[in-house]
C-alpha cells in the first residue's frame, strides 16, 4: 500500500512549525491511542501518525523527506543509510512527555505518581431537607454524616519506619521500553511494588490496616445562610473523605431540598401569598391584616378589587444573604363567591340585585343579547 504524505498525515503544512507538528500529533495519538479508540483501523493509524512524526519532529530527516519523500527511508533504496535505509527501531519517542499532561497521568502514562505529588480526597455530597422558614431565614443544623477521617495511629501514613521504595526509588512510576515496528518507545507506569506512593513501610498500622484512614460517623454542625432555595449547593471545604496517601482533604456539598409552605410561595427572593375576600370586601374595600414571613401588616384594599389584583409590599420577601438583596412581598386577592347563603344574606342579596348598579361591562353584555 502506497504511503500517506507525512504532512497530510499529521495535517499540517510544508512549512509547518516543530510546535505545530508536535500538537498535531499530540491531537491524533488522543484520538486513535488503542487505550482510548478501540475501533479496529484505531491502532493503524496510530502507527502511522507515530512514523509520520519520528520524521518530521527531526530537522535532518525532516529536510531529507522534503528532498526525497519517502524513498529517502525505503529499505530498497541505497542512497540514504545504507542497503538498510532508515531504521525505525532506532528512533525513541518518549510519549509520556508528548501525551503526559494530555492523559493525566491515566493510561499508563504518568506525570510523576504519586510518590511525588499526594492525592486529594474524594468530595462528598450530601441531601439536606429544609423547612420554608429555615431556608428563608437561614439556621444551624447537626448533620451526621459517615465518612473517612485520617488515621490518628499512624497520621495517615498507614505504616511506620517509612523506607524508598527500591523498584522505583521513591519517584512511584516504572519506565519501559517497548519496540515496535515505528522504533522504541518509553512508557512509564505505576510501580506495581509501592502502588505509586514512591515508599513502603516496615510496619503497618494495626488501626487502620495500612490504609492511612478509618471510617467514622461524625456529627458536623452547618450554618446555612438565609436564603437557600431548591437544589443550591453549600460547599464545606475540606469535609469531605481524607485523601489515602497523606493528601488534602475533599470537599462535603450539602444539596438543599425545601419545603413547601401552606400559604406562601416563593419565585427567587419574592414570596407571593394569596389572599382571600369576600365579595363585600371586594366591592367597597376594606382593611385587612395580612402576615408576612417575619410580621403582620396592615393591608388597604381599594374599593371594586376583583380575583387576581395584586399588591406589593416593598422588602417583605426573603433576605438573601449571598447576595445582600431583600425580595418583596406580592399579595395575589381572590374574591371568594359563598356557596350557601343564610335568609339574611340571601335577601339582602336579592334587594341589590333589583338596584341599578350600573356596571357597564354587564350592561354592554345585556344589550347584546337584546338585540336578538
Amino acid at each position: 500500500m502506497e504511503k500517506r504524505d507525512y504532512y497530510e498525515v499529521l495535517g499540517v503544512s510544508k512549512n509547518a512549525t516543530d510546535d505545530e507538528i508536535k500538537s498535531a500529533f499530540r491531537k491524533l495519538a488522543k484520538k486513535y491511542h488503542p487505550d482510548i479508540n478501540k475501533d479496529p483501523d484505531a491502532p493503524a493509524k496510530f502507527k502511522e501518525a507515530q512514523e509520520a512524526y519520528a520524521i518530521l519532529s527531526d530537522k535532518d530527516k525532516r529536510s531529507k523527506y522534503d528532498q526525497f519523500g519517502h524513498a529517502a527511508f525505503d529499505q530498497a533504496s541505497s542512497g540514504f543509510g545504507g542497503a538498510g535505509g532508515f531504521d525505525f527501531s532506532d528512533f525513541d519517542i518518549n510519549l509520556d512527555d508528548i501525551l503526559g499532561n494530555m492523559f493525566g497521568g491515566g493510561f499508563g502514562y504518568s506525570r510523576g505518581g504519586r510518590g511525588s505529588r499526594k492525592a486529594r480526597g474524594s468530595d462528598l455530597l450530601r441531601g439536606v431537607k429544609l423547612t420554608f422558614e429555615e431556608a428563608a431565614f437561614g439556621c444551624e443544623k447537626d448533620l451526621k454524616i459517615d465518612v473517612s477521617e485520617k488515621c490518628p495511629e499512624c497520621n495517615g501514613d498507614g505504616g511506620f519506619d517509612k523506607t524508598t521504595c527500591s523498584t522505583c526509588g521513591g519517584s512511584g512510576t516504572v519506565t519501559s521500553k517497548q519496540q515496535t515496528l515505528f522504533g522504541a518507545f518509553m512508557t512509564k507506569t505505576t510501580c506495581p511494588d509501592c502502588g505509586g506512593v514512591g515508599y513502603a513501610f516496615k510496619r503497618k498500622c494495626t488501626k487502620c490496616h495500612g490504609e492511612g484512614r478509618i471510617r467514622q460517623n461524625k456529627t458536623i454542625t452547618v450554618k446555612v445562610p438565609s436564603g437557600i432555595d431548591n437544589g443550591m449547593r453549600l460547599r464545606l471545604s475540606g469535609k469531605g473523605e481524607a485523601s489515602p496517601n497523606g493528601g488534602e482533604n475533599g470537599d462535603l456539598y450539602l444539596e438543599f431540598s425545601v419545603e413547601e409552605h401552606e400559604f406562601f410561595k416563593r419565585d427567587g427572593d419574592d414570596i407571593y401569598l394569596e389572599v382571600p375576600i369576600n365579595m363585600a370586601e371586594a366591592a367597597l374595600g376594606c382593611k385587612k391584616d395580612i402576615r408576612t414571613i417575619s410580621s403582620i401588616v396592615t393591608l388597604s384594599i381599594p374599593s371594586g378589587t376583583e380575583t387576581g389584583d395584586k399588591q406589593r409590599i416593598k422588602g417583605k420577601g426573603i433576605k438573601n444573604s449571598s447576595t445582600g438583596n431583600t425580595g418583596d412581598m406580592y399579595i395575589i386577592f381572590k374574591v371568594v363567591t359563598p356557596a350557601k347563603l343564610s335568609k339574611e344574606q340571601k335577601k339582602l342579596f336579592e334587594e341589590l340585585l333589583d338596584t341599578d348598579m350600573n356596571d357597564s361591562e354587564i350592561s354592554s353584555f345585556d344589550r347584546f343579547v337584546s338585540r336578538g
